[in-house]
């Protein structure tokens, strides 16, 4: 792949995930790769929250330090929004890391629109969460891509690429990934369609932008209403840089705390374990008080083997 743009492995140095300082496993890969446990997933991935999900009273450092006692090695910061300095310093003061953030605005202003000014604020909101990614220090910055209601397939698909891309440079300096994430717009998936359908136009979408610095938070369970998602693992791959967690019944045709409703996770872990992933995945549920971060915390625990 000729590409300006670094490689895979100076990629994963760059943004820390090599390096003996690093939160991120990766130089325990080759013992745990090894190990023949019942849990082959333990010591492989490391968890994280959405801001939002912390429920506690008091300062964002009495937010990072509850998340840290539930058991969280990590937290998800909104942006744009955040504020930079009071989030160094919570992160100072819990010794609790940013290893990424979520996009606040990508709903809204979205790089799928008709409207030219649109995407060019789009294009401006994306580059500032990759600012501010890197201003406290971590390593991806999610983005729903767009919406189906922007217009047709072909011309959204198209429309978001082209508006996306100008910041793969910025993301290749700062070093940090965007991630996209799977999620219910319309996009790349038959909203309307059943339960066997595949990742393939995802795994195209993200090729076509044919750089390491854009790959996938791919959410486990977003899209089990549509697929396999070991299956949907499987298809993705290496492109697979971060995950999301969540539950769903197809049965009720709702979602679920994690581990509740009768999402696949044992194929889900033996799809991880098939694509040697490692890093970090986050919770998107509710939230709520320490003690239910600590439940969610458990949950993630219980699924993944942990």
């Amino acid at each position: 792949m000729n590409t300006p743009y670094p490689s895979r492995r100076q990629f994963l140095k760059y943004t820390g995930l090599l390096s003996a300082g690093s939160l991120l496993p990766f130089q325990l890969n080759g013992a745990h790769h090894k190990s023949k446990t019942e849990n082959p997933l333990a010591g492989r991935l490391y968890k994280t929250l959405k801001i939002g999900m912390i429920k506690v009273e008091g300062s964002l450092t009495d937010k990072f330090k509850a998340a840290k006692a539930a058991g969280f090695k990590g937290v998800e910061m909104n942006s744009p929004g955040m504020d930079i300095a009071e989030t160094r310093k919570a992160i100072e003061e819990s010794g609790l890391p940013v290893d990424g953030t979520v996009g606040s605005t990508h709903w809204k202003v979205r790089h799928t629109s008709p409207d030219k000014e649109v995407r060019a604020q789009a294009l401006a909101y994306l580059k500032q969460a990759l600012r501010d990614t890197h201003a406290v220090g971590g390593h991806t910055s999610l983005l729903v891509v767009g919406k189906g209601e922007d217009g047709p397939a072909d011309e959204i698909w198209a429309r978001s690429i082209e508006n996306i891309r100008p910041a793969i440079p910025l993301a290749a300096e700062l070093g940090v990934a965007i991630v996209v994430e799977n999620v219910w717009n319309q996009m790349h998936y038959d909203h309307d369609g059943d339960s066997n359908q595949t990742a393939d136009e995802l795994a195209r979408y993200i090729d076509e932008f044919n750089s390491p610095w854009v790959g996938m938070q791919f959410d486990i369970g977003n899209h089990w209403k549509y697929g396999s998602m070991a299956d949907w693992i499987r298809t993705l791959g290496k492109r697979i840089i971060k995950l999301d967690v969540k539950g769903f019944s197809r049965a009720e045709g709702k979602f679920t705390a994690i581990g509740e409703g009768d999402l696949d996770f044992a194929d889900v872990r033996k799809a991880l374990h098939e694509i040697n992933y490692h890093g970090w995945v986050a919770a998107e549920v509710k939230g709520g008080d320490l003690d239910e971060l600590k439940t969610i915390s458990s949950q993630m625990d219980r699924v993944f083997g942990l």
